[in-house]
């Protein structure tokens, strides 16, 4: 008879090892057989990347000592004060973390080069990422190179922001900044 109670013995402390192992005592937990998994909770705010809503198309745009004349085609280093004038935050990389391997969403700084009646030179010059989130009301300094136009002549030297492959920020309604540059040669 001993050898029968001792194989219950061992079978229940082998059975609560196993309870105890697979989340503990099933008498005080409710079961959730058949019970669809909670729903997942939404993605916190800037976690994946995305466009800015419109209302996050508003900065304001400053050149600090823009140069007044270049030589033709001379690369000139601008610095650019940018301020987050909407009431959203911009994310540098369009979210927190942005794995893609294009640089969509990222905001960055971008000139373009008009003539002298306000009509598109080029809008292909020179870009800079901002290089860090900033919150409504925030500003930060950004280097911006540019390079002059190869025709001698009087030019608009126009800053904007961008958030790239989605929009301009001044397609947005957002002010740029610009200011006239004499190209001699």
């Amino acid at each position: 008879m001993r050898l029968p109670k001792l194989m219950l013995w061992f079978l229940f402390a082998a059975g609560a090892v196993f309870v105890y192992a697979c989340g503990g005592n099933p008498v005080n937990k409710p079961s959730n057989v058949g019970t669809p998994p909670a729903a997942v909770s939404p993605t916190p705010s800037g976690e994946t990347p995305l466009a800015l809503p419109t209302n996050g198309f508003k900065a304001e745009i400053t050149m600090i000592d823009p140069p007044a004349k270049l030589r033709t085609g001379q690369k000139e280093n601008l610095r650019v004060k940018i301020k987050n004038a909407s009431d959203v935050v911009w994310w540098a990389r369009g979210g927190r973390i942005n794995t893609r391997p294009d640089n969509k969403f990222y905001i960055a700084v971008g000139n373009r080069w008009l003539k002298s009646d306000g009509s598109l030179l080029t809008n292909m010059d020179g870009r800079y990422g901002i290089g860090k989130d900033l919150k409504p009301g925030e500003e930060t300094e950004v280097p911006l190179q540019v390079t002059a136009p190869k025709e001698a002549g009087d030019y608009l030297l126009e800053v904007d922001l961008v958030q790239e492959q989605v929009a301009w920020f001044s397609d947005k309604g957002s002010p740029t900044a610009k200011t006239k540059v004499t190209v001699v040669r």
